[in-house]
């Protein structure tokens, strides 16, 4: 089923397990990890070094990631975007997780995602 056809929840039932093994990934900084669900274009940018770094940076900054709510689904042709809010151990308030997944050979694939 398409990406766009599916409920919310079935979006998060999918999204969920994909941003759980991101962040613990990162928080280990196991780089062939991290990647595992990405697109070739992501693969290209998130390095091992760039990964390393971004790591490191947030950890010391922030600490590590602490609870993760969903937020909203935004559909569109070929994509969603998924939005947490998001909790740091170290850093107080609330923070914003974000996906955009991708269908690409009948897999479900990360094309871009981020923590503000």
């Amino acid at each position: 089923m398409s990406l766009a056809n599916m409920s919310d929840a079935e979006i998060f039932a999918i999204a969920n397990p994909i941003m759980d093994n991101l962040m613990e990934a990162s928080t280990v900084i196991d780089h062939e990890r991290h990647i595992r669900d990405f697109t070739d274009r992501m693969k290209s940018i998130v390095t091992k070094q760039y990964l390393q770094q971004v790591c490191e940076q947030y950890q010391q900054e922030k600490g590590f990631f602490a609870k993760r709510e969903p937020v909203a689904v935004f559909r569109r042709p070929g994509a969603v975007a998924i939005v947490w809010k998001q909790w740091f151990t170290k850093a107080p308030g609330e923070f914003v997780a974000e996906m955009l997944l991708v269908e690409r050979d009948g897999k479900y694939l990360v094309d871009h995602v981020m923590v503000f």
